[in-house]
């Protein structure tokens, strides 16, 4: 096996929040364990003949700049290729910077470029199904990445991962998160922290969830003093054994060190190299009292754990409030009710109210979220208005929704705009979103547009500790309209410096460029108001202090405080991007990619492959970030080389992030309306197939390649007797014979080739699979793309629907986004008008409805009477829709189709 395409790199890229290990091979023993050799009583590390050198992981952290570093050496002993595997779990808040594998003597080196040039390249080459990759969320904080690589016999691979974050406080303390899962036991086995914090380190633990307390306190050795700090795991082989006669490893779970820094000095600003950072968390200042609003949401489908959770929930965070904070409830379903309708003291007996209410509050209709968060905005704003002895408290609205609005203002724009002009920046909302129904990026963006933030909360049996614990995190304000200022003749590019309160145990940081020269006039103050008082300080530079720092720490104390820098601006440029439209959103997410490149991080809007190699149908493998909602996947069946990237990149110079699709497309949705746009004509021809649930209709049919869909109709479950009951498709089959593909989608699945057992998706997942010439992207529960080399690229739509809804089934969409390769002989439902088709209308007169106009058209030898109308096309926006005017052609799309419409009913979905 020679070189680079000798190599195959079976890919598997994921994603995550903390960090798993793992360097299994992956084919050997049923069991997956190491074999003791009885006769000898030695340990036999090795795995089908593949052995774990050594398996490190290097942390650097310097001044909350983490740098990580994993080093994988695995070795095949055996006297055949074998295939292994190197698994990582990351941070979701971290990037991948570096990564590098060497291999039958050569090296292969990761190379970042933006998302488009790296997808293009992707594009060009043929994988089979076998082949390809994945990245994906594991778990609630963890991204998973994972790659698979055939080497030679009696040779080894070694695997370097780098990746960097920055620490954040919470309670008291900043968290390092390692996951550890090697699967084997491995010959040399280490954890090494190095932390360097310029304060002072003033507590410093680290445990691990695999180990018992004594064995931990023997085998993971701590040290602290100063500005520096040390935490080293380097289990020998015995002592990473489950048992004393096991060969089977206990290493899996999570290793997390703990520590904080020393509060003596009120001033921690950190100069070097032209960039500044600058932490604020001051201490022993008194807590405010607050006024609090919780508004839930009692919408039906919160029935179940999640109403039992949250009412939990709410009863031990108002069990929690101080005597002098000041409190109501809103709940909203269809209605809105409050408790108080205004603020009341958190006096014992008005607590004992509240919580009597809350145990015994019950759901009720659909989800009207403006009108809750309204109402809530409403107490708190005639609270600051009309008592004046609480304008002084830190204000806090808390949201809690399982859904999106579907009752009262559900435009979201329209909620976005409201929720500003009465909060008008007078205090931060909180938005949490409880289970995977919701719209969290919605809810994301109303929160960051308030000076606030969103937070998952994921249906478990800890949803009441999610809760109480997002509640600790801002429970306890210390100061409110916090503004760190800088002379602005001396900085530029200014990270986010000001903040609408600052909570105990947390932490603000601020960082920037010093322009040249600048460095003797630079100083930082610091205006906020406490609880009584004014909080004002000043911080100046300890020269002297900085070039001692330097001369510790080095050229690290340097890199690490410019790449925070960057590191937090193009965080805080993704964030923003969210909010933003047309040009601007552009030329945010433009600044944030030339960033990202500068600083060789992969974001969201860069990849990394890796150059030189490929697999045997000359792919190369890509890293990408997955979005930064994605919600944790569970792959189906054995383990497929699948290529899932983040996103579909746009094929066009344009925005990287968003997919450019045609302006008006071809098309069947909902009951089931036929939506024929005719380019020629600059309009749109519409009809509907009226038959009975379980037919199969040919949608799109090319004989010369057999490249086929067909689609399934399903009705309305709940449809009144007497009534027509409605179509929709909820069962489409896509074939493509030349090469073996085949495609099934139901609202619930996605499944590849399922005739022999294929790998079966989600609407959950985000993944990007291809299969010789085809390729197949599923963009997380809202649609998926299929694009065939040479041939057709289409569009199938999730529709989800709600309790109320008037559709009581989920059901898809599906569009054809580019048919210009396709046969001239292409036929089906769809297929049909591939192809130009003339027609006139004339004669618009008043039809039998008034509203509406009937013509005659002359189309294909006919003459029909059609009715102008209105449908609505889903390819571009999924949630809502776009209107569309057409021609509505009635009886089936009789005269306008070729033959009649039961011509089109086929046996089978394949």
């Amino acid at each position: 096996m020679d070189g680079a395409m000798g190599l195959r790199a079976l890919l598997c890229v994921y994603l995550a929040s903390l960090l798993v290990l793992q360097g299994m091979p992956t084919q050997g023993s049923p069991t997956g364990r190491p074999k003791v050799n009885k006769k000898r009583q030695t340990l036999d590390t090795a795995v089908d003949g593949v052995t774990i050198r050594s398996l490190k992981v290097n942390c650097k952290v310097t001044s909350r700049f983490a740098h990580y570093v994993i080093t994988s050496q695995v070795v095949n002993n055996a006297d055949e290729a074998k295939e292994i595997s190197f698994d990582v779990e990351i941070p979701k808040t971290a990037f991948i910077s570096d990564f590098a594998i060497t291999a039958d003597g050569n090296a292969f080196i990761g190379d970042i470029k933006d998302k488009v040039t790296a997808w293009k390249q992707y594009r060009k080459a043929a994988i089979s199904g076998e082949n390809a990759g994945l990245v994906r969320a594991s778990g609630r904080t963890m991204e998973q990445f994972t790659i698979h690589l055939t080497i030679g016999p009696r040779s080894k691979a070694t695997f370097r991962l780098t990746y960097e974050e920055v620490l954040k406080r919470r309670l008291m303390q900043y968290d390092i998160v390692i996951k550890v899962k090697p699967k084997q036991l491995v010959h040399h086995f280490e954890i090494d922290v190095d932390i360097f914090e310029p304060q002072g380190i003033s507590k410093l633990d680290a445990h691990a969830s695999f180990l018992s307390n004594d064995l931990a306190s023997q085998l993971i050795k701590k040290s602290f003093s100063g500005k520096q700090g040390r935490v080293l795991f380097h289990p020998t082989v015995s002592q990473q054994q489950s048992c004393p006669t096991c060969s089977t490893s206990l290493l899996d779970g999570n290793f997390k060190v703990t520590y904080d820094v020393n509060r003596d000095q009120l001033c921690d600003l950190l100069v070097a190299n032209n960039h500044f950072a600058h932490f604020f968390a001051p201490q022993n200042l008194t807590n405010m009292n607050k006024n609090v609003v919780f508004v839930i949401d009692i919408s039906t489908s919160m029935e179940g754990q999640k109403v039992k959770q949250t009412k939990e929930a709410l009863l031990k965070i108002l069990g929690d409030m101080r005597p002098g904070d000041y409190f109501d409830l809103v709940l909203f379903g269809s209605e809105v009710q409050s408790w108080k309708g205004s603020l009341v003291q958190a006096s014992p007996a008005n607590l004992r109210a509240a919580q009597d209410f809350v145990k015994h509050f019950f759901l009720a209709g659909a989800t009207n979220l403006n009108g809750g968060l309204l109402r809530g905005i409403e107490i708190l704003n005639q609270a600051q208005k009309n008592l004046p002895k609480l304008s002084n408290h830190a204000s806090v609205l808390i949201m809690l929704t399982d859904g999106e609005p579907t009752e009262g203002v559900t435009d979201r724009s329209q909620i976005l705009k409201n929720v500003r002009n009465t909060i008008r920046g007078k205090f931060p909302l909180y938005n949490l979103g409880f289970g995977d129904n919701v719209d969290f990026n919605f809810l994301d963006v109303m929160s960051m547009e308030n000076n606030g933030r969103a937070q998952r909360i994921y249906e478990d049996h800890d949803a009441a500790q999610q809760l109480q614990g997002f509640y600790d995190q801002v429970a306890k304000p210390l100061l409110v309209d916090v503004e760190l200022l800088y002379p602005q003749d001396t900085i530029s590019d200014l990270t986010q410096h000001r903040h609408k309160q600052y909570y105990e145990g947390s932490e603000i940081m601020v960082a920037g460029r010093i322009a040249d020269h600048k460095l003797s006039s630079f100083k930082a103050d610091v205006l906020a108001h406490g609880e009584g008082q004014e909080f004002k300080m000043t911080c100046l530079v300890d020269e002297e202090k900085m070039k001692n720092l330097l001369r510790e720490r080095g050229h690290m104390l340097e890199n690490h405080i410019e790449r925070l820098w960057a590191y937090l601006t193009i965080q805080e440029l993704l964030a923003k991007r969210t909010k933003l439209e047309g040009k601007e959103k552009a030329d945010v997410a433009a600044k944030a990619l030339q960033m990202s490149l500068a600083y060789q991080f992969v974001t969201p809007l860069t990849s990394m492959t890796i150059r030189g190699m490929a697999d045997e149908d000359g792919l190369e493998p890509v890293i990408d970030k997955p979005p930064e909602d994605s919600l944790p996947l569970e792959m189906v069946g054995h383990r497929k080389t699948f290529k899932l990237p983040a996103s579909q990149p746009s094929p066009t110079g344009s925005s990287p992030d968003i997919q450019q699709l045609p302006n008006q497309v071809t098309g069947v949705d909902t009951d089931p309306h036929f939506l024929i746009h005719v380019p020629q004509k600059e309009d749109t021809l519409c009809f509907n197939i009226n038959e009975e649930p379980g037919v199969i209709l040919s949608l799109v049919q090319d004989p010369d390649t057999g490249f086929s869909v067909n689609g399934q109709l399903i009705g309305n479950r709940a449809g009144s007797p007497g009534q027509h009951q409605g179509t929709y498709f909820g069962r489409l089959g896509i074939v493509n014979p030349t090469t073996g593909f085949q495609l099934e989608v139901t609202p619930h699945n996605i499944t590849l080739n399922p005739g022999s057992g294929g790998p079966v998706f989600s609407w959950r997942d985000q993944a990007s699979l291809r299969q010789h010439e085809v390729v197949v992207t599923i963009n997380r529960k809202r649609n998926l793309v299929v694009a065939v080399e040479d041939g057709g690229t289409f569009e199938v739509v999730l529709h989800r629907v709600w309790k109320g809804s008037a559709v009581h089934q989920d059901f898809l969409g599906f569009y054809v986004l580019d048919s210009h390769r396709m046969s001239a002989r292409t036929h089906g439902l769809l297929g049909q008008f591939f192809h130009p088709i003339d027609y006139t209308v004339s004669d618009p007169h008043p039809g039998s409805d008034p509203t509406k106009t009937d013509a005659t058209m002359l189309v294909k030898s006919h003459q029909l009477t059609v009715t102008r109308g209105l449908q609505k096309d889903y390819s571009k926006n999924p949630r809502h829709g776009a209107e569309v005017t057409c021609w509505f052609v009635h009886n089936n799309g009789a005269g306008l189709i070729d033959g009649v419409y039961t011509d089109y009913i086929v046996p089978d979905i394949f």
